[in-house]
């Protein structure tokens, strides 16, 4: 039975226990499939959460290590982070692999830009399991219970990055198809030859205009990368009117070169424009596509990289 005695003697045990509990807890809130369908149920998501569980224990075993002064414990760390940069190596291999057989392909920024974050929620766990184990064996185990659950809740905003309506104003914009030439609004997308695929685009087309907030969102919205993955998220939530072989309703994105606005092309199968619009909204934006070229020109005289 479980006494306040024995609480008292196994100091290290519960930290490690509380640490690996909510290291593992971090990842599971973390590790999510939603429309996206990745990782995929329910191999993937084993997958993952077994790392989460041997990152949680990882980082809540170094505490009482070091504090027995086993300082070789920190190799244990540094083993772990080459372990999860196999993780990051091993998902970049696999989207890239399937992104061949994609109607729209993510593209390698959107690819790179998953992988990181799985190698960064594991370290977030890692994180987490040694900042618990640590209250709980330095101080009390009473005291690594709320500082889990402010751990899950910091872990939590972490998932939530920016999305494109922090960048620029979405809006419709009007599909023109005339004379083999297709634009939306004033911004044109390409030539279409055969008049059936004329046809199809004035039926099922939607255009998007992003009009970007500030110069640096001009230089992001111009990220080929990010529009890569504009166009994939979108196929991925509405549908897209298509198969293999038929270019001319494969989804396009291009500049305004004047007022760097972003001019979107697609054929969706879901033709209702408020889910449209909030999928366009809700596209993540690329860490790896971000600019902010204004930040760079204000501080003079100071070297490029630090």
């Amino acid at each position: 039975m479980i006494t306040a005695k024995w609480l008292a003697g196994h100091h290290e045990l519960i930290g490690v226990t509380l640490g690996t509990l909510f290291g593992f807890l971090a990842r599971v809130f973390m590790l999510r499939s939603d429309y996206r369908q990745y990782p995929a149920y329910p191999h993937g998501k084993i997958i993952h959460l077994a790392l989460g569980l041997i990152a949680g224990a990882l980082g809540a075993v170094a505490v009482p290590a070091l504090m027995s002064k086993d300082y070789t414990a920190i190799t244990f760390l540094s083993l772990a982070a080459q372990q999860f940069r196999e993780v990051r190596n091993m998902e970049r291999g696999t989207l890239t692999a399937i992104d061949h057989q994609e109607l729209v392909p993510r593209g390698a920024t959107y690819i790179e830009g998953i992988a990181v974050v799985f190698e960064g929620r594991n370290y977030l766990s890692i994180a987490t399991a040694l900042l618990v184990s640590f209250a709980a064996t330095i101080f009390d185990w009473i005291w690594g219970v709320p500082l889990g659950i402010v751990c899950i809740a910091i872990v939590w905003r972490f998932m939530k990055g920016k999305t494109i309506k922090d960048i620029a104003e979405v809006s419709f914009a009007p599909v023109i198809a005339e004379n083999a030439s297709v634009s939306v609004g004033t911004i044109y997308m390409m030539n279409v030859g055969l008049e059936a695929d004329l046809a199809l685009v004035r039926k099922q087309a939607i255009g998007f205009l992003l009009s970007p907030v500030s110069d640096d969102a001009k230089v992001t919205l111009s990220n080929l990368g990010l529009r890569q993955a504009i166009l994939h998220d979108l196929s991925t939530r509405l549908g897209v009117y298509r198969d293999d072989g038929e270019p001319a309703l494969m989804p396009i994105a291009k500049l305004d070169l004047e007022t760097g606005a972003l001019g979107v092309l697609l054929l969706p199968r879901e033709q209702d424009k408020q889910k449209a619009l909030k999928a366009m909204r809700d596209v993540p934006l690329l860490e790896s596509a971000v600019r902010r070229p204004t930040k760079a020109n204000k501080t003079k005289g100071e070297p490029a990289h630090g």
